[in-house]
């Protein structure tokens, strides 16, 4: 008798709120929107990706990583320009993305920087680009190859 009233209680304290699981954002909280990238210069050098990351949650989301078959380093960077003009690109690490907001991954900014390509960038072809999150989500995008000259989406 002991034992089903400890049980019970413990079950009714969880319930009424003594155990609270993290609210998650799922995939279906985040649109991502004007993907493209340029066609590379050989493989020797990284290539990049753009895009603008919404969400549309009631949760903040934290972007933790990339994921793609078509480099082995696929990290998020951030270019920089000090005050003498001189431009640096270093990683950005996790960014956090509020209820309503979106980031923009653009050039001369925050990028996808894709090193250590496993294939050449071609004009007219696209890869699968996965954004990872904090939470475990993911959302997978197709990234449409541009020209060498693009300078957005609409090129």
């Amino acid at each position: 008798m002991k034992k089903y009233i400890l049980t019970s209680t413990l079950a009714a304290l969880l319930t009424l709120g003594g155990f609270s699981a993290p609210a998650l954002a799922g995939p279906e909280d985040v649109v991502v929107e004007n993907a493209w990238s340029r066609a590379s210069i050989g493989m020797n050098r990284p290539g990049a990706a753009y895009m603008t990351i919404r969400n549309t949650g009631d949760e903040p989301v934290t972007l933790i990583g990339l994921t793609t078959p078509l480099a082995m380093m696929p990290e998020i960077h951030e270019t920089k320009t000090n005050a003498e003009g001189v431009s640096s690109m270093n990683p950005a690490g996790e960014i956090a993305i509020a209820p309503g907001e979106s980031v923009a991954l653009e050039p001369g900014g925050l990028h996808a920087m894709l090193m250590r390509l496993q294939e050449l960038m071609t004009e007219g072809d696209t890869f699968p680009l996965t954004l990872l999150f904090e939470d475990g989500g993911e959302v997978t995008v197709e990234v449409p190859i541009l020209g060498i000259a693009a300078r957005g989406p609409e090129d």
